[in-house]
C-alpha cells in the first residue's frame, strides 16, 4: 500500500491518498478528518498509525506503507 499527503490550495483543504500495489485508489481523506474513510477501507483500527505517519509525510511524497 502507498500513502501520498495532497498539498491544497486556497479554501481546499489537505488530503490523503491511500493506493494499492497497483496504484489504485483506496482512500481519499481530509488530514483532519481521516476516521471514516479508513473505517470504510478496513483500516479504522490502523487510523493512529497511519496518522501519524501523515504528519511527518512531506507534501507529495509517496511512500511504501507496510501495515
Amino acid at each position: 500500500m502507498y500513502i501520498i499527503k495532497v498539498k491544497g490550495v486556497a479554501k481546499i483543504p489537505d488530503y490523503v491518498q491511500l493506493r494499492d500495489d497497483q496504484f489504485t485508489l483506496l482512500a481519499y481523506f481530509r488530514v483532519d478528518r481521516p476516521e471514516k474513510s479508513l473505517d470504510k477501507v478496513g483500516l479504522g483500527s490502523q487510523a493512529a498509525y497511519i496518522m501519524n505517519i501523515v504528519k511527518d509525510l512531506p507534501f507529495g511524497q509517496i511512500l511504501k506503507l507496510e501495515l
